[in-house]
């Protein structure tokens, strides 16, 4: 399983995702989730995945195969001169690997699902944020929604849907998504460290604040202590219940 998050800000985009894989409790593995490709002044697009980590690992291939192909020959992400297009060719492509797994032998393409986050922005145009389905449709964030998730998303989808505002800072955006991560981890141990981390600055087109956190980090650490501290104080500062006569 996996859990990934992205977020539209006013100030640009902040990308998070865990990096565990699991094909059975005794088979458990790290891969990264989180790719990026920039031109610096010209573009950042970066992608996050779950599903099928042979779906996955397949559409990223495909996609920087098409990045060397002659232009002429083959669209690429590093080539297409809007965000909308380059989400277009992500999500066909996906259907594409997700068609071609499906048909060399297994009935179901279910087991060859895969959802992915596409954000950057490209000259000319604001930072965009999509989410992408395996049937290679998407659709955009928006004021009403302005942040994705996927894989695991219930455990963390209630702290961002208190928490969110779109003026916050990277700073405490970041705070926010590791405190919806810590709730997923703790709630399901098919999501887990470490957790990698980017954020882009809207105009800036170029990659902005990379860090991975890993499981023995003393931020998140302290964070997740101070978070459960607090939980318990609100919880006993609220009046008690009472049972009737």
């Amino acid at each position: 399983m996996t859990y990934c998050v992205g977020l539209r800000l006013n100030k640009g985009l902040v990308f998070m995702s865990d990096t565990r894989t699991n094909a059975g409790i005794d088979n458990i593995f790290t891969f990264r989730k989180m790719f990026t490709w920039d031109k610096p002044g010209e573009r950042v697009i970066t992608l996050m995945t779950a599903g099928n980590l042979a779906t996955t690992q397949a559409v990223v291939s495909t996609l920087e195969d098409r990045m060397k192909a002659p232009a002429e020959r083959d669209p690429s992400i590093l080539r297409l001169p809007t965000m909308f297009e380059v989400a277009r060719l992500v999500g066909e492509t996906l259907r594409e690997v997700v068609q071609s797994q499906a048909g060399s032998g297994q009935e179901s393409e279910a087991t060859f699902s895969a959802t992915i986050i596409l954000g950057g922005q490209i000259a000319g145009s604001e930072p965009r944020l999509f989410l992408i389905y395996p049937e290679g449709n998407f659709i955009e964030a928006s004021d009403e929604n302005p942040f994705f998730q996927i894989g695991e998303t219930k455990y963390g989808r209630p702290i961002l849907l208190r928490g969110y505002r779109p003026e916050m800072s990277f700073e405490d955006a970041v705070k926010l998504l590791l405190l919806s991560f810590d709730s997923t981890l703790k709630a399901n141990l098919s999501v887990g460290m470490p957790l990698d981390l980017q954020t882009y600055t809207a105009d800036s087109l170029q990659v902005g604040h990379q860090q991975r956190f890993e499981a023995n980090d003393p931020y998140v650490t302290h964070l997740s202590d101070g978070w459960s501290d607090a939980l318990n104080a609100a919880i006993a500062s609220l009046d008690d219940f009472e049972f009737g006569a």
